[in-house]
C-alpha cells in the first residue's frame, strides 16, 4: 500500500523507489495511526532490499527528552557505513522547539546525499519554519483525509494498491463501517490477506466476520439526521461516535448545542442567503450555513427554543442531576430533539 496522503514537492512520497530519495521528509495529519502508517511505509521504501538494521536509525519517541537533535544532525551529516543510504526517523517532530527547528533548518540547506531524514509529526505542530524547509528541499506528506469525495477518493487509493481485492459490495460496507477510523484499514486489510491469501478476491459475507466494531462517524452525520427527524438514523450516528475509543458523552452533547445554537442566533437575523448566514455564524463555507439558515426556517422560533430547553435539561442530566446513565440521558436527548423536528409540535419533558 501507498502512504495515505497528499505529498508537495518534487516528488511523490508515494513514487519512492529504493534507489531514488528526496534528502527530507515530513509526515504529518490529524489521526496518530494513519501518521504511524504513512511514515512506517515511507520508511520501508526508502529502506528497498538493504537491511533496515544497517540503514535506519530512531530517535526521539513518546517522551520529548528522549530527542536529542544534536544526536540527529550528527546521524545526518556522518556518511553510513557498509551501505549507501541512512534513514534517519524523528519521532514527535511536532515537540521540537523552535531553536532545534533552526538547527534541522541549517542542516537542510546542504544535505549529505547519503542521508535521508524522515519527521514524523506525532502530537503538538511542527514549527512552520521547519515545514517550509522541508517542502523547499523534500517532501510533505500529509495523512489528512477529508470528507465526501475526498474521503472517497483515498479510499478508493487504498483498496487499488490493497493485498486482497474487495468486490463492489464488499469495498462499499468497509466504507460504511470504518466511518472516521480510516486508520483501521491497512490492519482490516492485512488480517483479510492473511486468511485468504494475497491477490485473492473478498466478497461481502468474506468480509463481515473481520470487521469488528463500527468505526465513528463526523458530527455532522449526526445533526443531519436530526434535523431530518429519522430517530433511527440519528440514534445509530450517536452510538458510532459514543463507541469504543469516541466522543464522550459532554463532547457530543457540546456538538448538538453549538448546531442548535446556531439556528437560534440566526432565528430573527434577517439572513437571507448562505453567505450572510455564514457571516453571521463565522464560518468560512456558505454551505453549511445555508444548511443551518433553511432548518432554521423549517423549525420556526417556538421550536428552535423548546430544542435548546432540552438540551439544557440533558446537560445537568449528563453532569449528575440524573440516576441515568449519560449514554442514556444522549439516546433520548437525540430521540426527543429528532421527534421534535419530525412532528412539528414542542416536545415536553416528562
Amino acid at each position: 500500500m501507498t502512504p495515505p496522503g497528499t505529498t508537495t514537492g518534487s516528488r511523490r512520497a508515494a513514487a519512492v523507489g529504493a534507489d531514488e530519495a528526496a534528502p527530507v521528509y515530513l509526515v504529518r495529519g490529524e489521526d496518530a495511526s494513519l501518521v504511524a502508517q504513512a511514515a512506517r511505509v515511507l520508511v520501508r521504501q526508502l529502506v528497498g532490499r538493504r537491511d533496515p538494521a544497517l540503514v535506519v536509525e530512531e530517535h526521539g519517541g513518546s517522551a520529548a527528552e528522549d530527542l536529542d537533535v544534536g544526536a540527529v544532525v550528527d546521524a545526518c551529516t556522518t556518511p553510513p557505513f557498509l551501505v549507501d543510504r541512512r534513514v534517519v526517523v524523528v519521532r514527535d517532530a511536532g515537540k521540537l522547539s523552535a531553536a532545534d527547528a533552526k538547527r534541522l533548518t541549517t542542516l537542510l540547506a546542504d544535505p549529505l546525499p547519503t542521508s535521508v531524514l524522515v519527521l514524523v509529526s506525532g502530537g503538538g505542530t511542527v514549527p512552520a519554519a521547519l515545514v517550509k524547509a522541508v517542502g523547499a528541499a523534500g517532501e510533505v506528506v500529509d495523512t489528512s483525509v477529508a470528507s465526501g469525495r475526498d474521503r472517497s477518493r483515498w479510499i478508493a487509493e487504498q483498496l487499488k494498491g490493497a493485498p486482497v481485492h474487495l468486490d463492489a459490495a464488499a469495498a462499499g460496507r468497509v466504507s460504511e463501517h470504518l466511518g472516521d477510523d480510516l486508520g483501521r484499514l491497512a490492519g482490516l486489510l492485512e488480517t483479510l490477506a492473511a486468511a485468504y491469501g494475497e491477490h485473492a478476491t473478498v466478497h461481502l459475507d468474506e468480509l463481515e466476520p473481520f470487521l469488528g466494531e463500527a468505526g465513528g462517524v463526523p458530527p455532522w452525520e449526526l445533526t443531519d439526521a436530526v434535523d431530518s427527524g429519522s430517530t433511527e438514523v440519528a440514534l445509530a450516528a450517536l452510538r458510532r461516535m459514543m463507541g469504543p475509543g469516541g466522543r464522550s458523552a459532554p463532547e457530543v452533547l457540546a456538538t448538538v448545542h453549538r448546531h442548535f445554537s446556531n439556528l437560534l442566533r440566526l432565528d430573527g437575523s434577517g439572513a437571507v442567503a448562505g453567505e450572510d448566514a455564514a457571516a453571521l455564524l463565522g464560518l468560512r463555507s456558505a454551505f453549511p450555513a445555508q444548511k443551518a439558515l433553511a432548518q432554521t426556517r423549517r423549525l420556526g422560533t417556538e421550536r428552535i427554543g423548546e430544542a435548546v430547553n432540552l438540551i439544557a435539561a440533558a446537560d445537568l442530566d449528563v453532569k449528575g442531576q440524573s440516576a441515568l446513565p449519560p449514554e442514556l440521558v444522549m439516546e433520548i436527548l437525540v430521540a426527543r430533539l429528532s421527534r421534535l423536528v419530525r412532528v412539528g409540535a414542542p416536545a415536553r419533558r416528562r
